[in-house]
């Protein structure tokens, strides 16, 4: 036998042995809890999501789901920290659009490439962003506000440069031409207490966030910025349906885990994340907070939508200039 040719079957030797490995590996996974990072502190709408499915995912799973969050740079600390972790499916991460599809336009430099150091395994819910105005504004309706700011500056805040809410106030103004001003907070809730106290006329931001001050009269609902009504406010127009059917933003929360992880270990997560979803307790309890369910068809499918949305925020940050530092 030729040299070259016991190379071949050695080598192909090795692969059937990796293979089966992995496969091993694969069926005794989880073995040990899952840690399941957020990047944004407790009580935003990531973290709620996360702890909403963590109870049912760890049964499941039969194993443990520990959510730990790293909060900062608008979610890109936890991304890259579960992008530089073992691809070994114990270090995942629910991250949202501003870190995954946005902050890679908005920021100079990032720490780590979605779609090189990440893998997709599936959505699990989603929400509107929401748009109020401080009660005193003397406006309705969208068509209101943007025909009183082609008459004076109206001052809209948000949690701070670069992210989702940041993005679809600059889409609001580039596409009716009205004069917006973007105003960035330190976070939503020094945003939202000057909206409510009058020193800036409105706010977007996701839906959980605002929903209790919209139900208590202390701001004013205009529009979710979304093709179908929120569940939570079935009364309250889209704004598409106020004529302004480019102005869409909705935020999304997604699983991801480092980029070599087994595949048989991401089709079940994909299959627990999506069971999870799916079940009555968890949609009860996050359409009570304004989130709604929506999983991918696959881990693939994510991935694609994850390009889709990249190539849609991307334009707008590249368009009006918005940038996270």
């Amino acid at each position: 036998m030729h040299a070259q040719s016991r190379s071949r079957i050695a080598l192909f030797g090795a692969a059937l042995l990796l293979a089966s490995s992995a496969t091993t590996w694969a069926q005794e996974w989880p073995s040990r809890p899952v840690h399941l990072m957020v990047g944004f502190a407790p009580g935003g709408g990531t973290d709620i999501v996360a702890r909403a499915l963590g109870q049912r995912m760890g049964e499941n799973l039969k194993q443990s789901i520990v959510v730990e969050n790293k909060a900062g740079a608008a979610g890109t600390i936890a991304a890259d920290y579960v992008a530089k972790a073992a691809p070994d499916g114990y270090t995942i991460t629910l991250g949202s659009a501003s870190p995954l599809v946005i902050s890679p336009h908005t920021y100079a430099k990032m720490p780590f490439d979605v779609f090189k150091d990440l893998v997709g395994i599936t959505t699990v819910a989603s929400t509107p962003e929401l748009l109020v105005v401080n009660p005193g504004l003397p406006v309705k309706n969208l068509t209101e506000l943007i025909a009183l700011s082609k008459k004076q500056q109206i001052t809209l805040a948000s949690s701070g440069n670069g992210g989702l809410p940041h993005l679809a106030i600059e889409l609001l103004r580039t596409s009716s031409k009205g004069d917006f001003l973007h105003v960035p907070y330190k976070g939503a809730s020094p945003g939202i207490a000057d909206v409510v106290g009058g020193h800036a006329n409105g706010i977007i931001m996701d839906l959980p966030a605002l929903y209790q001050l919209v139900v208590d009269g202390r701001l004013k609902p205009i529009a979710t910025l979304d093709k179908s009504r929120a569940q939570i406010l079935p009364d309250l127009p889209t704004s598409v349906e106020q004529g302004a059917p480019i102005v869409l933003a909705f935020n999304w929360f997604g699983v991801m885990a480092p980029s070599k992880t087994p595949k048989p270990i991401i089709d079940k997560l994909f299959a627990a994340l999506v069971k999870t979803a799916q079940s009555p307790d968890v949609k009860e309890a996050l359409l009570k907070m304004g989130i709604e369910p929506f999983t991918s068809a696959s881990p693939e499918a994510f991935t694609a939508f994850l390009q889709i949305e990249s190539t849609r925020w991307g334009k707008i940050a590249k368009e009006s200039g918005a940038r996270s530092d």
